[in-house]
């Protein structure tokens, strides 16, 4: 499938996993922007189930997937509809993802639920669209193995990543000197620890830029948003622990940058706007036209960068050292950080202590250096464990 590019008048068939979701929803938006251009095979959901409903009498897929809980309740509100088979569970997650009818699997699972079903599409020699970054910072040298030996391709969701993916293109032959990721700073920057420890989760759901799901959210006021996103730009990109640089940039235009051996700079400019990386995704390796709003610079006259605070963003560090012991560590960062963000959304933990917690359970848990498949989901099962008992 990948070794041949589809002319730019081919149908792709997508399985949108996570299809309730903020990227999701989006992802679909760009469907409705492109008739023609895409037919949904699949979507899949955790809870919402009357938002599954709505899209599956909209987007008449082959096939849609529930949490357990609601199968009843999806199978007869789409009784009318025999064209579309409902399933539930995490074993029919991972086979819908297999089926021959899909060419492209978006996973836009939350967290660790995303890797199993990603191994599994992978190895069926789907490409995938990746915008669950959990899956390459707990499994990222397994995955990245798994596609080069399926000869899938792996093609970036995240904003900051698709704009590294769009600024190599062409550039096979020039080695990356580094990778500069930007980051908004979230709600909070600027503001000192003093100044963080009574922090409420309604404020911390205020993202100046971007409108994303909660989870998301408070990661990316903390700043672990980028330290996931520093871990998963390794293993996409293939670079050593050196070559990736953090700096804060809170007008989100300049999406990310890569630097050459030669001290040339590209970056990639746009408003910050999920639907453009998805839709780069989906129809790569075409650029489909569109009624986006477009960028520019007399609308933004001043874009700034700054440093990033690692003293009082905590998670940012703890982030790069996963990064550079490998093995499980970043596994039991995204475990700990998945618990302490859910305590806190839940009034359990504060936002200051939600570092303490990561930072505490990466000491804990026992450590593997070349972890197997079974060893990430005991090392996320032990992670979760230690990460609850320290609240």
């Amino acid at each position: 499938m990948t070794d041949s590019l589809l002319p730019d008048t081919s149908q792709k068939s997508l399985a949108l996993l996570g299809s309730t979701g903020s990227i999701g929803t989006q992802a679909l938006e760009v469907v409705r922007e492109q008739p023609g251009r895409f037919r949904v095979a699949v979507l899949t959901a955790g809870r919402q189930w009357q938002l599954l409903v709505q899209q599956a009498q909209e987007f008449r897929p082959a096939a849609v997937v529930i949490g357990d809980e609601f199968y009843q309740e999806v199978r007869a509100a789409l009784a009318s509809q025999p064209e579309t088979q409902v399933l539930a569970g995490d074993a029919a997650l991972l086979e819908v993802v297999q089926r021959p009818d899909v060419d492209v699997v978006l996973t836009a699972l939350v967290g660790y639920a995303g890797l199993p079903p990603t191994v599994a599409a992978i190895q069926a020699g789907k490409d995938i669209a990746l915008a669950n970054k959990e899956t390459l910072v707990v499994a990222g040298e397994l995955i990245t193995k798994l596609v080069q030996e399926y000869n899938v391709r792996l093609l970036p969701v995240d904003s900051e990543h698709s704009a590294i993916f769009q600024c190599l293109a062409g550039e096979e032959l020039n080695p990356i000197e580094k990778v500069i990721l930007t980051a908004s700073g979230g709600p909070f920057r600027g503001r000192n620890i003093a100044e963080l420890a009574h922090i409420t989760k309604a404020q911390a759901l205020k993202h100046p830029n971007w409108t994303m799901g909660a989870k998301i959210t408070i990661d990316s006021a903390t700043l672990m948003n980028k330290g996931l996103e520093v871990i998963e730009a390794k293993w996409l990109f293939d670079l050593r622990n050196d070559q990736i640089d953090v700096v804060v940039h809170p007008q989100s235009i300049v999406h990310s940058l890569v630097q050459f051996e030669d001290g040339s700079l590209k970056a990639q400019l746009g408003l910050p706007d999920m639907k453009l990386p998805i839709q780069y995704a989906l129809g790569y390796p075409h650029r489909l036209r569109n009624e986006f709003p477009r960028f520019s610079f007399l609308a933004y006259p001043t874009l700034t960068f700054e440093a990033p605070d690692l003293d009082t963003f905590r998670h940012l560090p703890l982030a790069f050292g996963a990064m550079r012991r490998g093995g499980t560590a970043p596994c039991v960062l995204n475990a700990a950080n998945e618990v302490a963000v859910a305590a806190f959304l839940q009034d359990k933990v504060s936002f200051l202590g939600m570092a303490d917690v990561v930072g505490e359970s990466l000491e804990r848990v026992p450590y593997l250096a070349a972890p197997t498949l079974a060893d990430y989901a005991a090392t996320d099962a032990e992670a979760r464990r230690v990460a609850a008992g320290l609240l």
